[in-house]
């Protein structure tokens, strides 16, 4: 009987099983699947059953996966995209299915967005889903196909490739622009608390250790109108300081470190189509826009 059982496998419980990896918890992949808590529940325990391996572990801060469930969620995935492809297949030549990117905040809006719509738009049988998120999302929990990260991992079994290298600057209002020329103190506009840890936040924080940050927000995108709109100075990459009229250089004698942009997709996805094209698609991006953040 449990050979028969492991023989067969519903379709089902693969959906609900890749829902609870990529959300964490019970409750999110219920929301997500539209169906109710014990449904998830009964399919994952089904699922392990006709597998006969534990794939999930639950923990305080909710679900993880075993060794086991992290090795079928990559066969899961495949099946995921493949019934995704299948399904599209009859609409258009070129690539099909989802392909989901994660990326900055900073970038996502004016620079991954309109590019990748119209790379969609050009081809109908391919779903784009960008996510800006200041927190990464996993790619080894298939959370996302392509990571943009600020920094290259060292480790996990990705493939990385170098994309560009982002310059910085400080950027302010006209107002205190001629504050700072006049000698005052430096104001500044910052990152809030659940953004402290990255690069940026601390090297400001250490450049400036005593200075007053008059406003905080966890996106440069916000942090530059905050500036624009007279509270205080930004520590902002070029390409969105140089694109507002409104902003201008601050403390131009201070040269902030640069930071390099990296591209991860998992080595098991290199040869998908639309993982492929996709990245390509990137890839172009920043060969086509490089001066802009220099």
């Amino acid at each position: 009987m449990a050979d028969q059982n492991r023989s067969s496998i519903d379709w089902e419980d693969i959906r609900v099983f890749i829902a609870l990896a990529r959300h964490g918890s019970m409750t999110a992949a219920a929301r997500a699947l539209s169906v109710n808590h014990a449904t998830v529940t009964r399919r994952v325990a089904a699922l392990e059953e006709r597998l006969g391996v534990k794939l999930v572990e639950r923990r305080p801060n909710g679900y993880v996966l075993t060794p086991d469930g992290v090795r079928t969620l990559a066969s899961a995935h495949e099946m995921e995209t493949a019934a995704a492809s299948l399904a599209r297949s009859h609409e258009a030549a070129g690539p099909t299915g989802l392909v989901r990117v994660n990326a900055p905040p900073s970038l996502s809006h004016d620079v991954i967005v309109p590019h990748l719509a119209s790379f969609a738009a050009e081809h109908p049988g391919l779903d784009i889903e960008v996510v800006a998120d200041v927190r990464p999302v996993s790619l080894e929990r298939h959370e996302t196909d392509i990571a943009l990260r600020f920094g290259r991992p060292l480790d996990g079994d990705f493939i990385a490739r170098h994309l560009i290298t982002v310059a910085y600057g400080f950027y302010a209002s006209r107002a205190w622009h001629a504050r700072v020329a006049n000698g005052d103190d430096p104001v500044f506009v910052g990152f809030d608390e659940a953004t402290t840890h990255i690069p940026d936040a601390s090297w400001l924080v250490q450049q400036f250790p005593k200075a007053r940050i008059s406003f905080r927000a966890s996106t440069q995108s916000a942090q530059a109108t905050a500036a624009k709109c007279g509270a205080g100075i930004a520590l902002l990459p070029h390409f969105i300081g140089r694109a507002d009229p409104d902003l201008h250089p601050c403390l131009t004698d201070i040269a902030p470190p640069s930071r390099e942009l990296w591209m991860l997709i998992r080595k098991g996805d290199r040869t998908g189509a639309a993982v492929r094209a996709t990245t390509k698609v990137i890839e172009q991006i920043f060969v086509s826009e490089h001066a802009r953040f220099g």
